[in-house]
């Protein structure tokens, strides 16, 4: 049995952020449930396994996964948003080389790599060594079509008016249905980031020679992307998703923070506003200070993870509100007090809000968060947009939050009666599809006899 275990062996390779990693390792959880006779060597920076160190992860993977390390050779985690760019060139170009040489050091050759979309060199890495790469994409597939027809792209100039561009879509100009959520103003904003377009390029060049792609979306939450993106690429497709960090199927959701228990469990039924804008948005002091009074305006109780702002943040909450540096969220989305969430609408909340059956409010920032917003308003219709209440000087005011905020915690309103029948739908949708029978079980079953009979061919990966 050993031997077994040691010939289905796996190498994961997230992209060296927090919304890529858990991702990479709920994926990781995924395989070794559904197939235990295989180990995974989830790679990570120093610096990471120091993070998931601190955080309590080790303990808690299977024995089947273990984590091992390569050394800093990218900037740190806590100063990358001062330079995002640089972070990106240097995981492009300085990252690859220590991975090739763990690689070397592996004592046999892994069955396949997974490896985020988002490294470039892994294919040319592991089709050096005869590895087959499976591409894990952690965004929407609706994103990921997106960015696969990037050379179909209209130019953008000033014949287009800013309403004009927010209106018009993609679709209209990329012969694949369902990019009515990617808009001209979209490529607008991408098209600005010239690099990390330049990089966009250059992957969606290579997906092509992966041995498949996994996404951690699942078929009935965008069958549309889901399906085009199967007939367009070369090799096979499996949406195994939701790929989140529990699914709230057996009722263990107790909060171990007590302060944070206590709280939400005083608090009437859906009268709690999660917010949340996850691990790397950088949002400057005076949207803070908007979102911040439009809360205490809108007159609804919040629960607000503010991380290094919250013991500010304390002294304007009163009786309505509580901020807390960390929590664990899909616990707190699933707590009976939460029925709306205020998000940056990055693809890992989007998920753990539709396990949650928990309407959004959408505040999105960048990339791919553009287009998880609108999908979530106006594709699901199960949450509100407000990146079109935004100002001249791109400022969401607080009037605008506050009225928004009232809008989607109002059960009284045929629209928010509405957003929550649809919300709910989602939730049992997101929890039918990973049992027995549903589409994502039988797509990472299907993936796993894959690679165990070979059919995955390391030949074409190069």
């Amino acid at each position: 049995m050993a031997s077994m275990a040691a010939a289905r062996h796996v190498v994961a390779l997230p992209y060296p952020g927090r919304g890529h990693i858990n991702p990479m390792l709920v994926v990781c959880r995924q395989l070794v449930a559904a197939d235990g006779a295989l180990t995974v060597t989830v790679v990570v920076t120093e610096e990471w396994h120091g993070l998931l160190a601190s955080a309590g992860v080790p303990p808690t993977l299977p024995s089947s996964i273990r984590l091992a390390t390569i050394p800093n050779v990218i900037p740190s985690e806590h100063g990358r948003g001062a330079d995002h760019a640089g972070f990106i060139e240097a995981v492009c170009f300085r990252m690859g080389e220590t991975v090739e040489q763990l690689l070397d050091r592996l004592e046999r050759r892994p069955l396949a790599v997974v490896a985020d979309t988002y490294l470039p060199w892994a294919l040319t890495a592991c089709g050096r060594r005869g590895i087959p790469v499976c591409s894990l994409w952690t965004q929407p597939a609706t994103f990921f079509l997106a960015l696969y027809n990037l050379d179909l792209w209209p130019p953008v100039d000033g014949r287009h008016s800013d309403e004009e561009l927010s209106i018009r879509s993609l679709e209209e100009y990329v012969p694949v249905a369902c990019l009515s959520s990617v808009r001209l103003s979209d490529l607008k904003i991408f098209r600005a980031w010239e690099r990390p377009m330049k990089i966009a390029a250059e992957l969606f060049g290579n997906v092509r020679k992966a041995q498949c792609v996994l996404f951690t979306s699942f078929l009935e939450l965008e069958p549309c992307a889901i399906n085009a993106a199967a007939e367009s690429l070369p090799c096979p497709v499996y949406p195994i998703g939701p790929s989140v960090p529990s699914m709230p199927l057996n009722g263990d959701n107790k909060i171990h923070d007590e302060e944070q228990r206590k709280w939400l469990d005083a608090q009437p039924e859906n009268s709690v506003v999660y917010v949340s804008f996850g691990s790397f948005v950088a949002m400057p002091p005076s949207q803070f200070e908007e979102i911040a009074m439009g809360l205490r305006d809108s007159g609804v109780r919040f629960f607000w993870v503010a991380r290094d702002r919250a013991a500010v943040l304390r002294q304007t909450c009163g009786d309505k509100g509580l901020a807390v540096p960390w929590c664990e969220q899909q616990k707190v989305l699933c707590h009976p007090s939460v029925g709306g969430f205020l998000s940056h609408c990055g693809w890992n909340s989007v998920l753990e809000a539709v396990c949650a059956g928990v309407p959004l409010l959408g505040f999105p920032v960048s990339w791919d968060q553009l287009v998880n917003a609108r999908m979530v308003a106006d594709d699901w219709k199960v949450g509100i947009d407000l990146r079109e209440q935004r100002g001249e000087d791109g400022t969401v005011g607080r009037a605008a939050i506050s009225a928004a905020v009232r809008k989607l915690m109002d059960f009284d309103s045929g629209v928010g009666q509405e957003m929550r029948r649809r919300a709910a739908q989602l939730r049992q949708v997101s929890r039918s599809t990973v049992q027995e029978g549903g589409s994502s079980h039988r797509s990472l079953n299907g993936f796993l006899q894959d690679l165990v009979e070979w059919k995955v061919d390391a030949t074409e990966t190069c």
